[in-house]
């Protein structure tokens, strides 16, 4: 033997290797690391996504595993929706976010007001806008966590979304990374509300996922490698007196005071005592208040409302209400007639700042239109 080391010997001792289990893509760190990213971020997300449709979104804990796209096209719906997301900063690769047709239906509905139940027909561009800005807003918190923990920026490009059959259209859609024989595939449960009860998922990369695991590690040396506190300086021991021979103290002749002269011992001020300071009595009495008078009740002061009588308020007069879908919105022309819930002749409401305070009829005034105030609520 040479006395050298292999590098199997060295990353045995060192600890700074881990090997892959045979078929395996990714080490068990690299795994971990990257199920404990993905946790992070879509917590993050299900919280902005709660927000943006005003109910309760609910993602378990990840799952994470290898397949391939004809894996994928077997047992996930068809078609269904990509979300491609690129990272452009702080992070270099991308990954795609799958969920089901019926679901982004749900969702968008939500977004728009209704109540997740219109879901009838296909999937229009409509649709596919609106869910890439929810996940836009959604990924973009994602990446702020993701900043925070690699503590530098994170960002993504604009998410884009398409509707894609795995079996026809994966070849034209995916980029280059994906179609690698196994890819890494994340799996979240996902609920919101009671209207969806299903799965998400998102696919990374081999490559971009050992890059998340290098940045995460990373990250975490670099703190734990940061150099401790010097010590502080030893004291110096105190010295010493050496021990005295008490033979030599007795050879040793003893010092005489000198005698002081009785006129200057008068010369010399005498050591002050003290100034104590004298205990004065002190008169303690209890704080008066003036009792309140409970037969004036606040609501009988006057209040001084001159400070905002110039505040401006907007008063709008309501003809009527009705609901409408997006896709009857998107069929208005010129001399298309919409029919309001109040029968003709009906007072109108007038609201201010938005408040119902009157109803009234209407008027016309020399070319303009007017409201006469027929009943004031209260």
């Amino acid at each position: 033997m040479d006395g050298m080391l292999s590098q199997e010997e060295i990353d045995a001792l060192t600890g700074g290797s881990e090997t892959q289990a045979d078929g395996e893509l990714l080490s068990e760190a690299e795994r971990d690391a990257v199920g404990e990213i993905a946790n992070i971020n879509m917590g993050t997300a299900a919280t902005t996504l709660s927000t943006l449709l005003n109910n309760k979104v609910t993602i378990t804990t990840p799952r994470v595993s290898y397949v391939t796209i004809n894996e994928l096209s077997e047992q996930y719906d068809r078609p269904c929706v990509f979300i491609h997301i690129s990272y452009i900063e702080g992070i270099d690769g991308n990954n795609i976010l799958i969920l089901k047709e019926h679901d982004v239906k749900i969702i968008t509905d939500l977004m728009m007001g209704g109540d997740g139940t219109n879901t009838e027909g296909d999937l229009s561009e409509l649709h596919l806008s609106a869910i890439s800005e929810a996940m836009n807003q959604m990924m973009g918190s994602a990446a702020t966590s993701l900043s925070s923990m690699l503590e530098r920026k994170v960002d993504i490009s604009p998410p884009s979304a398409s509707l894609v059959d795995l079996n026809d259209t994966i070849e034209d859609y995916a980029i280059s990374s994906f179609l690698e024989d196994q890819i890494v595939q994340v799996a979240f449960d996902m609920k919101i509300g009671d209207l969806v009860d299903s799965q998400i998922m998102q696919l990374y990369p081999c490559d971009f996922a050992r890059e998340l695991y290098n940045k995460f590690i990373g990250n975490t040396m670099s703190k734990n490698s940061q150099p401790e506190p010097a010590p502080a300086a030893p004291q110096p021991a105190p010295m010493q007196q050496p021990a005295m021979d008490p033979s030599m103290m007795q050879q040793q002749p003893m010092m005489q005071q000198p005698m002081m002269d009785p006129s200057m011992m008068q010369q010399q001020p005498m050591m002050q005592q003290p100034y104590m300071m004298p205990v004065q009595n002190v008169n303690v009495q209890t704080a008066q208040f003036q009792p309140f008078n409970a037969g004036v009740s606040p609501l009988m002061q006057q209040e001084n409302i001159d400070l905002i009588m110039d505040v401006p308020l907007e008063v709008t007069v309501e003809l009527g209400r009705t609901n409408k879908s997006i896709k009857e919105i998107l069929d208005f022309a010129p001399g298309t007639i919409i029919e309001l819930d109040k029968l003709a002749g009906e007072p109108v409401d007038v609201l201010v700042n938005g408040k119902f305070v009157a109803k009234g009829e209407v008027v016309v005034i020399e070319e303009s239109f007017g409201i006469r105030l027929t009943e004031i609520t209260k």
